[in-house]
This record gives C-alpha cells, sequence and structure tokens, in this order.
C-alpha cells in the first residue's frame, strides 16, 4: 500500500490541490507545514488528529515544519458564526511558548528535521503599504467573497482584520516556500479556501507549482466535533486533562465511530486495525478497540506509566477498590469534584448531613440502612459508627459513594 493509498484507508484525505500531489507523496522529500494559532496554552485532541499526520508523513520520507501563529494568532482565524474575541500580546506569547514546547515534546521528539516556527517573525517586519502593494493586490475581492468560510459570515458581517486572514496565512505559505522551499500545505477541511489562496499567491508571485491537502474533521457520530466532554475540551496537557480523563473520554467513545478514531488516531497497520474490528463485532462487550485507542494514545502523549496510572483508577472504582489508590490518584481520579472539609470526629449521620451528602438525618439513616453509602469501598451500615480521621486514605481523604454514581470528597483540615 502506497502511503496515499494509506492516507486513504485511514480517511484522512479530503481535497487535493492536483492529481501530481499524489506521486509527490508516495516518492518522499516534500518540504510540508502545519499550522496553529496559539489561541490557548495547550493543544487539544482535535489538534492531535490533525498533527499526527507530521509523523506520518516524516517517516515516509518528507519533511515536516510546525507552524505557531504568533502572527494570525493577533487576528483570529474566521469562525462560521462570530468574531472571534481579541487576544492580548502577552496572553499569545505566553501561549506560543507552552505551543512550541508542546509541538516539540509530542511530535518532534527529539527529531532535528522537525522546525517549529513563528509567523510573527515575518509578519511583524511588514508596514500596511507594503502589505498592500507586495501581497494584497493579488487577490481579488470577489475570489476572497467567494471562499466558503467568508460567504456564511456575510448575512452577520465579517471585519476587514478577519477578512484579511486570509492574505496572512497566504503570505505564510510565500514565506516558508522561499526560505525552506515549502512546498505543501496540509491543514483541516474548514482550511481549504486558506490552503488554495496561497497556492495562488505562490504562482504568481514566483511562477512555482505548490501543493495543498486538507483532511476531514474528526466527528462524532452526530457530525459535531470530536473532543468535548462534560467536563469541556480535552487538552494534549496532562494538567488540564490528566490522562485518567483522557482514558475515560477514549474508553467513551461511540461503537459506530471507534474504529475511526482508530485510523486516524494510531500508527496501528491496517491488518492490526482490521483484526481489532473483526474482535470488535463479534465480541462489542469486551471493547477490544476501545482499550486499544485509550492506550495507543496515552501512551504515544504521556507515556505506558501515565496509562497504566489511568487503567489502575478506573479499574480501582469501577470495582470499588478506592483503598488501592494514592492520594495523587484520588486527587487526579476526582479533579473536578469540590473538596468537603472537615476537622473533627463525628456520627456517620451527623456526618453525612454536614458534609451536604444527605440533605437531612432522617435521608442519611435511610442511606446507611439500605447500604447506600460507601466509605472508600467499604459499604457503612452502622448507624452508631464514628467517623475519624483513622478511615481517611494517608489520613487525608474519604471517598464517599452514595448510591451507584454520586461521589464526593471529604478532606481532613491540618489542624
Amino acid at each position: 500500500m502506497t502511503l496515499f493509498e494509506e492516507l486513504k484507508w485511514r480517511g484522512l484525505i479530503k481535497d487535493i490541490s492536483s492529481e501530481d500531489l499524489v506521486e509527490k507523496l508516495n516518492k518522499g522529500g516534500l518540504t510540508f507545514y502545519i499550522g496553529t494559532d496559539p489561541t490557548a496554552d495547550s493543544l487539544h485532541i482535535g489538534h492531535f488528529s490533525s498533527f499526527l499526520i507530521a509523523r506520518r508523513l516524516k517517516e515516509a520520507g518528507h519533511h515536516p515544519i510546525l507552524l505557531v501563529g504568533g502572527g494570525t494568532g493577533l487576528i483570529g482565524d474566521p469562525r462560521p458564526t462570530s468574531e472571534r474575541p481579541m487576544i492580548s500580546k502577552e496572553t499569545l506569547n505566553h501561549n506560543f511558548e507552552c505551543l512550541k514546547e508542546q509541538a516539540e515534546k509530542i511530535f518532534a521528539r527529539g527529531d532535528s528535521d522537525f522546525r517549529v516556527v513563528n509567523n510573527f517573525d515575518w509578519i511583524k517586519n511588514i508596514n500596511v503599504v507594503d502589505f498592500l502593494r507586495d501581497y494584497g493586490k493579488y487577490f481579488n475581492i470577489n475570489y476572497m467573497l467567494d471562499k466558503d468560510i467568508v460567504k456564511r459570515r456575510l448575512d452577520t458581517g465579517i471585519t476587514y482584520a478577519e477578512f484579511s486572514y486570509m492574505i496572512l496565512q497566504a503570505l505564510d505559505y510565500l514565506q516558508l516556500n522561499k526560505d525552506y522551499d515549502c512546498n505543501l500545505q496540509v491543514a483541516g477541511q474548514d482550511q481549504w479556501g486558506n490552503i488554495t489562496a496561497g497556492i495562488d499567491l505562490i504562482r504568481k508571485k514566483t511562477g512555482k507549482e505548490v501543493y495543498g491537502f486538507t483532511m476531514p474533521l474528526l466527528t462524532k457520530a452526530d457530525g459535531t466535533k470530536f473532543g468535548k466532554s462534560e467536563t469541556g475540551t480535552i487538552w494534549l496537557d496532562k494538567n488540564k486533562t490528566t490522562p485518567y480523563e483522557l482514558y475515560q473520554f477514549l474508553i467513551n467513545s461511540e461503537d459506530e465511530k471507534v474504529i475511526d478514531y482508530l485510523k486516524f488516531l494510531t500508527f496501528l497497520s491496517k491488518e492490526e486495525i482490521e483484526k481489532i474490528e473483526a474482535e470488535h463485532k463479534k465480541h462489542p462487550e469486551e471493547r477490544l478497540a476501545h482499550k486499544t485507542l485509550a492506550h495507543e494514545v496515552i501512551t504515544f502523549l504521556h507515556g505506558e506509566d501515565a496509562y497504566n496510572e489511568a487503567l489502575k483508577i478506573s479499574e480501582s472504582l469501577f470495582n470499588g477498590d478506592i483503598k488501592n489508590l494514592t492520594v495523587d490518584e484520588i486527587e487526579m481520579a476526582f479533579k473536578g469534584l469540590d473538596k468537603i472539609s472537615i476537622n473533627k470526629d463525628m456520627n456517620i449521620v451527623d456526618f453525612l448531613v454536614e458534609c451536604n451528602i444527605c440533605s437531612s438525618k432522617r435521608e442519611a439513616r435511610e442511606f446507611v440502612s439500605n447500604s447506600s453509602i460507601t466509605i472508600n469501598g467499604d459499604k457503612m451500615t452502622d448507624l452508631d459508627l464514628i467517623i475519624t480521621k483513622e478511615l481517611a486514605i494517608d489520613d487525608k481523604y474519604l471517598v464517599v459513594r452514595r448510591g451507584k454514581k454520586k461521589y464526593f470528597i471529604v478532606c481532613y483540615e491540618e489542624v
């Protein structure tokens, strides 16, 4: 299977600028770039699905450039619905440094063939007259208005700043072509208009033929973007989205989409994925595809130890083995829960009411009598039990579960 055939099989090809690109991709030796604007201080799982293309093409003999748009980020790529809020230069610079470090760690991995560049380095030197003369004159307004993302904004309105974003991204391609002989741009399908604008600008300014292709956006079964959970965006920074949270997100992927996610998000071969797919159809209850997806993504991002820790937390919670967890693992597992602080011993009924786990002493007695309260995995049935610090894990945490799924974290304060 050629590289292009593999990319098609994985579902990673949406649009290509020229049929000539197929042979060039298969042959190797292209210098290409893929970029993102530093609108946050971490990449998210949507970036991961896109930026993996850098490693795929690198391993096929191409040369990657990762662009973090410190210049274009000050303007903002037009959204389909409304204007983006402006980011301060200080925030943008902080985000740039974070994304640069993250991109180098996750995707470059010490490979000197990877370059990470900042388009602010060349955009900052262009004055408004030069911008209009040297670049703006090559763009026909009718051509720009015909781009899909712009057409969708005409009814609600679009500022000149966001309207000009297309020119800035085309300028990036021109600059990278000049500095590094970059002859391929890769991006998500929503960037097709910006890619073709760059191809046209290079052709008009230099006479060179360059290329581009887009990847379909990774979506859920209902067509919405993949990468959101009940608690929000799934980030690649493990301090923002813990490996356990990432594990839960991936293990709960939709059955009808999980094979697509394996193709998009892993380096497993066609034969390996087809074998998993056959097993998944035969025994869906074993969730082999979901478990494989979680293992492959988490180990790629954070390493085998992080995956094993996430798996341990998940299995301990499922089996009720709370005492098997360390304080750090408890904090990871229940990161989104507010901690309830106490500093004294008390009867279990008073404890449940004071910690707002139950609304009244009557309700607390009912839950205890019905064996519906567990503390650190143990069922509580004794209405005379005194809750003391000695029951806490490492003298710190009591993990209380009411019913089947409602958790509370009680923390003993230092006196």
